[in-house]
């Protein structure tokens, strides 16, 4: 079970028609430094409870993965007795299995008047597999810093915003944000989460480009800074998903 609250909102978003762009990873085996695989791709919980909130709170979301090859479910993670959670994947599986290209969106729907209000970047370690260095992904990022749209990401999910660097820096430097942090990462093989320690620390390299990572425990630390909302992992993701959306319906007012 999720500590998912039930995403009731007292005024919903009812014109239609606005959109949240959802970046998922299409990568599934993490090599760790000592060369084991480790299973991941997005984490059910992490990405399903905020879904859920944008859901209820009016909007719509289009899935897309780098090059359009299925999004990865970190299946093993699944938070099978609760039912809103496994009614959400049941509902969008042709969705995973079939999203839209990222680098087809870049080239055709990035316009002044397209209808989104936010780029989402789900956890799971898979963010950090392939999605760091996509230049699809940055131009996207880019676009979205510059038209003022929102970026949600948790857990590992800010591990993608490094494709945004522009040039010589990141747009995200100065800001503060919530994420898992590198020091639990490198404790989880001693309780057997994962079978080695990780090929790289996202949260070190965050911290080069200028990002401060506000949390040092994983709990449920969500921040806001300018249009970036963050959270820090899965005890987090209910109460991301519900601040991120009550701040999308607050800035349309």
């Amino acid at each position: 079970m999720t500590d998912y609250d039930g995403g009731v909102y007292a005024n919903p978003y009812t014109g239609g028609g606005k959109r949240v762009l959802m970046v998922c990873t299409e990568e599934r085996n993490m090599t760790m430094s000592n060369g084991k695989k480790f299973s991941t791709g997005n984490h059910p919980v992490e990405m399903g409870l905020p879904m859920l909130h944008l859901l209820a709170g009016g909007f719509e979301i289009d899935i897309v993965t780098p090059t359009c090859a299925p999004a990865i479910i970190e299946d093993w993670a699944m938070p099978r007795e609760d039912e809103a959670v496994m009614k959400l994947y049941h509902d969008y599986a042709d969705a995973f299995a079939n999203p839209g290209s990222l680098a087809e969106f870049v080239a055709n729907s990035m316009s002044d008047d397209a209808p989104y209000v936010a780029v989402y970047l789900p956890g799971g370690h898979g963010a950090m597999l392939g999605l760091p260095e996509n230049e699809d992904l940055g131009r996207l990022l880019r676009w979205a810093h510059k038209h003022d749209l929102f970026t949600l990401a948790i857990c590992h999910g800010p591990a993608a915003l490094l494709a945004a660097g522009d040039g010589s820096s990141l747009i995200y430097n100065g800001y503060k944000i919530a994420a898992f942090p590198d020091a639990v990462d490198k404790q989880t093989p001693m309780i057997g989460y994962m079978p080695g320690h990780m090929p790289w620390k996202f949260g070190e390299k965050l911290n080069a480009s200028g990002v401060e990572i506000i949390n040092s425990k994983a709990d449920a630390t969500c921040q806001i800074d300018r249009r970036l909302i963050s959270g820090a992992n899965p005890k987090a993701a209910n109460r991301f998903g519900r601040l991120a959306t009550e701040t999308l319906l607050k800035s349309m007012q």
